[in-house]
């Protein structure tokens, strides 16, 4: 029945829902710092505490994603999609009633939980919902999405925040989760899924095991990797910058945008090349290769101003570009019957990558070695490459005709 599906000329409701779904998912992630502040002044507290909250998000995230997959492939993609989506609404809508910040702890746990869901959920749908040689065009907007996420989060949050309060801006934000649950749960038929996919042999569908197979494994290290070189970039290059060429900040500030978009159109343009030629790990290694020696240039060579944005760029474009092809290796390397189980733990690598990153960025920054930060996301790219070329993949079946 999921192959059918996938032959279908559904394609672009399921596209245009995911990736809603997804824009709503890194949405919530950013809602919370931009308030910081404001926060802290309300509550009489540091900013040790409110990265605690942070923290706590996603330390939940991290860990209940691999047993989201796990729902995922046993009760169906759509209703743990729903539910993640309903769980941050209600968490950032109760947030703004909080009385104090010990309230704010147990409902980052809430929306953790809601936050876990996007990445076994959201593939599932899409692996058997779009027609094969779309896929990778699809995980690309996928990304997209996610990433103007974060993009609108600061602004929205802030900018209601200003003209009411902090505490109307999270009631705000939450309404608008509780709206896109129930815009997903009005269109669940465009997304819904078998609960539990079965090996076309009749096999029981893969359990624990399937997840220490080695190409998985290789798979996850990919994305811890990944997440370090990405942490440390988006999280800390205005200030490397700024140690290391004398950037001012501003410019720096805007070398974050400039990686960003240079993604978002790496991407687009991934997704293109890897659903007409296939070839992922050639598109993956070339694409890292080719962004490691760009950061390798910027930790070397002081830029002007607007060269150096175009580096950025181009360094977060050959990045982006990766992406597509990265989620459909993923999918060729899971087994059958195990799609969510598979990408929430292979997700759940950025987690785990973006949780020991921060340290060492900062003490290689107290210690002032701002190349060595640059240096590292150049060698961490490049090191990467050998967990692509390592991975043999399962074929994937062609398509049953509906």
């Amino acid at each position: 029945m999921a192959t059918a599906m996938a032959t279908g000329g559904r394609d672009l409701p399921v596209i245009s829902l995911v990736g809603t779904a997804h824009f709503g998912s890194h949405f919530f992630q950013l809602i919370l710092p931009p308030l910081f502040p404001l926060l802290k002044d309300a509550f009489g507290v540091g900013y040790t505490e409110l990265g605690l909250l942070i923290t706590v998000f996603y330390a939940t995230s991290g860990l209940a994603q691999t047993p989201a997959g796990f729902l995922v492939d046993r009760i169906g993609a759509a209703r743990v999609l729903i539910g993640g989506v309903t769980l941050l609404g209600v968490g950032a809508l109760l947030a703004g009633f909080a009385p104090s910040y010990w309230a704010l702890l147990p409902l980052a746990v809430v929306m953790g939980l809601g936050n876990c869901v996007f990445h076994p959920a959201d593939y599932a749908i899409l692996s058997y919902r779009v027609r094969p040689e779309r896929l990778a065009r699809a995980y690309s907007v996928h990304t997209i999405g996610g990433t103007l996420g974060w993009a609108v989060a600061p602004p929205v949050v802030l900018g209601i925040a200003a003209l009411l309060s902090w505490r109307y801006a999270l009631v705000a934000v939450g309404m608008f989760g509780l709206a896109l649950a129930l815009v997903l749960l009005v269109s669940r038929h465009e997304i819904e899924i078998e609960p539990t996919h079965r090996p076309s042999s009749g096999a029981p569908s893969p359990g624990l095991g399937s997840l220490i197979s080695l190409p998985i494994l290789l798979c996850f290290a990919y994305f811890v990797l990944q997440a370090v070189a990405f942490t440390a970039t988006q999280s800390f290059l205005p200030v490397t910058l700024n140690q290391l060429h004398d950037t001012p900040l501003e410019i720096a500030t805007a070398g974050i945008t400039a990686f960003m978009l240079g993604s978002s159109i790496g991407t687009l343009g991934g997704g293109v090349v890897a659903d007409r030629t296939g070839r992922l790990q050639g598109i993956i290694a070339w694409g890292l290769v080719a962004g490691a020696l760009v950061m390798l240039v910027i930790a070397l060579v002081p830029l002007p101003a607007v060269p150096l944005l175009l580096a950025i760029a181009l360094a977060g474009g050959l990045t982006g570009f990766t992406t597509p092809s990265r989620d459909m290796l993923v999918r060729r390397a899971a087994p059958e019957g195990a799609t969510g189980r598979v990408f929430g733990f292979v997700y759940s690598g950025l987690d785990l990558g973006g949780t020991v990153t921060p340290a060492i960025i900062g003490l290689l920054l107290d210690n002032h070695h701002p190349r060595a930060v640059l240096l590292l996301v150049s060698a961490v790219m490049a090191v990467t490459i050998f967990t692509v070329t390592s991975i043999r993949p399962r074929p994937v079946p062609a398509p049953v005709p509906a």
